[in-house]
């Protein structure tokens, strides 16, 4: 056994050698201010793997050592490399199509435990109550201190109908919270559209996928054949993004002319600059786009092209900041490797990276209870007691609450985004007239 480990090591130990000699010399050619990587430092690594071989408590398997240390590696880069295996990878490739299995939650890493960017709509995740920025430090009995990203999604994935417990911590709450959550297929429909009162429309995409350019396209036109539309609210609020393409498409649709967003990084490859097409699917028609703490990455690109285009208003809370570019890249044995290759920047020339957006009209989320609507109610003669009741039926005690009403109570930003398409509409019917 002895034998195996030194020929296992040793061998181990000439590849590295050999890699380190060869890439030394091409990225050195390739980069003047680049250095050989120094063989005592992959001969400490090959020490340690010698160590954990031989001495560690349990034995264990090479290509599981192998494959952590490249996940170590990846992940002490940023919070968005990583490396994927077989099945991770098939899950990703999965996932941009729209299906998956799961909980419905799109994460990330902070100080070590699982940070929710955003609950996806209509999912176990969202109906549980998940919320943006929660932070996730156990999953059923188990701590995620110390678990890889992929780890962490791989036990909140799991068959259909079965529970996993989430213990969060949430801002303002004293203690951590236990919530109960039960797997199901995830089948995501990234565009919504709905007409929130005749000729101001409402498109909600809750995620980028390949098709989510030419969703968003359908269910503009299906508000159209509905009425002429006078403005529309685009609703990107916890949308954690998706494929870059159609985040591109998308912003393509309301912009007639001129750059979207264009990407920087250290390869000539790496560096993109992607232009707007004729024509506008609204026709000039007013837009209000939404944007919250969980709005990132693909819909920021959206909202800042919008932004710097003067195209629309942004309204809402600041976005969540990714500003970088993942390419992933297969691997020969079917793995890959998602890489933070580049950063995007806004039309004007803006880095998102952990800033995020600024809203045009900054709109807290409200929500107004019940004390707060007793205390905006107004007394009318059929508050009176005794009061005669009216002939024709309901009194206006009795009167339902307006679509504007309950719209007001179930999302405010969105009423008050509705209201301002409203004024924009008459502005324009001014300055037009």
């Amino acid at each position: 056994m002895l034998q195996n480990l030194r020929t296992s090591t040793w061998f181990l130990s000439g590849i590295l050698l050999g890699l380190s000699l060869a890439v030394g010399h091409s990225v050195y050619a390739l980069k003047d201010d680049e250095k050989q990587i120094p063989f005592e430092d992959l001969q400490a690594f090959t020490e340690v793997f010698s160590k954990v071989k031989s001495d560690y408590v349990e034995s264990v398997d090479d290509k599981k050592l192998i494959e952590d240390a490249i996940r170590g590696m990846l992940n002490g880069l940023d919070p968005h490399s990583a490396f994927l295996n077989t099945s991770e990878f098939s899950d990703l490739k999965i996932g941009t199509t729209g299906q998956f299995g799961g909980l419905g939650i799109e994460v990330g890493m902070e100080n070590g435990f699982v940070k929710v960017i955003s609950p996806i709509d209509d999912t176990p995740a969202s109906r549980a109550g998940i919320q943006a920025s929660d932070l996730i430090i156990k999953l059923d009995d188990k701590s995620v201190k110390g678990m890889t990203l992929n780890d962490a999604v791989k036990l909140m994935r799991g068959k259909p109908n079965t529970d996993i417990d989430l213990t969060i911590v949430r801002e303002g709450e004293a203690k951590p919270l236990v919530i109960k959550i039960t797997r199901e297929i995830i089948r995501v429909k990234s565009v919504k559209n709905r007409m929130l009162e005749p000729g101001y429309g409402y498109v909600r995409i809750t995620n980028f996928q390949s098709r989510t350019t030419t969703d968003l396209l359908k269910a503009i036109s299906d508000l159209q054949k509905q009425a002429q539309l006078k403005g529309m609210v685009l609703d990107l609020r916890n949308n954690p993004g998706g494929v870059l393409n159609d985040a591109v498409g998308v912003s393509d649709a309301f912009i007639n002319d001129g750059l979207i967003v264009y990407t920087e990084g250290r390869l000539d490859d790496s560096s993109h600059r992607y232009l707007a097409t004729p024509g506008d699917s609204l026709n000039g028609a007013p837009l209000v786009v939404l944007i919250n703490g969980g709005s990132a990455s693909a819909s920021e690109i959206v909202a800042g092209a919008v932004q710097d285009h003067k195209r629309g208003i942004i309204m809402g809370t600041k976005s969540f900041g990714k500003g970088s570019v993942q390419t992933i890249q297969e691997l020969r044995n079917g793995s890959a490797v998602k890489l933070t290759t580049a950063r995007y920047f806004t039309p004007k020339g803006r880095s998102i990276q952990a800033k995020g957006i600024e809203p045009d009209i900054q709109l807290s989320t409200v929500k107004l209870s019940e004390k707060d609507e007793k205390a905006r109610e107004t007394y009318s003669e059929s508050d009176l007691e005794g009061s005669l009741s009216n002939p024709n039926g309901d009194s206006d005690g009795n009167v339902k609450k307006s679509n504007g009403e309950e719209l007001a109570q179930s999302d405010f930003q969105l009423y008050e985004a509705l209201n301002l398409l409203k004024g924009l509409n008459i502005l324009s019917a001014i300055n037009n007239g």
